[in-house]
């Protein structure tokens, strides 16, 4: 069993910044990818940005140059630090795990901006 804790999220006026984190603890043997996504209502879940083990990271096209995914191998804790962000950015944060041939997810953490 795997648990991932959110932290961070909040509500921020726009052009502002959260740090989100997750940490994971349980049986996990090894990880290969973390990462976030989000989702806001009335759409569908979309990937914000991953990142692997050996670092290699993508993002969405949309955060490129305000969001910076990075990872703490020996804490199996992600971080999201978010900057100038826009209302559009508003949505429920979801952390994510790749572990051997298991996918997990965190319970997700909210982030609201406001204009």
């Amino acid at each position: 069993q795997v648990q991932l804790v959110e932290s961070g999220g909040g509500l921020v006026q726009a052009g502002g910044s959260l740090r989100l984190s997750c940490a994971a603890s349980g049986s996990i043997f090894s990880i290969n990818i973390m990462g976030w996504y989000r989702q806001a209502p009335g759409k569908q879940r979309e990937l914000v940005a991953v990142i692997s083990s050996g670092g290699t990271t993508t993002y969405r096209d949309s955060v490129k140059g305000r969001f910076t995914i990075s990872r703490d191998n020996a804490k199996n804790t992600v971080y999201l630090q978010m900057i100038s962000l826009k209302p559009e950015d508003t949505a429920v944060y979801y952390c994510t795990v790749v572990a051997g041939p298991d996918n997990y997810w965190g319970q997700g953490t909210q982030v609201t901006v406001s204009s």
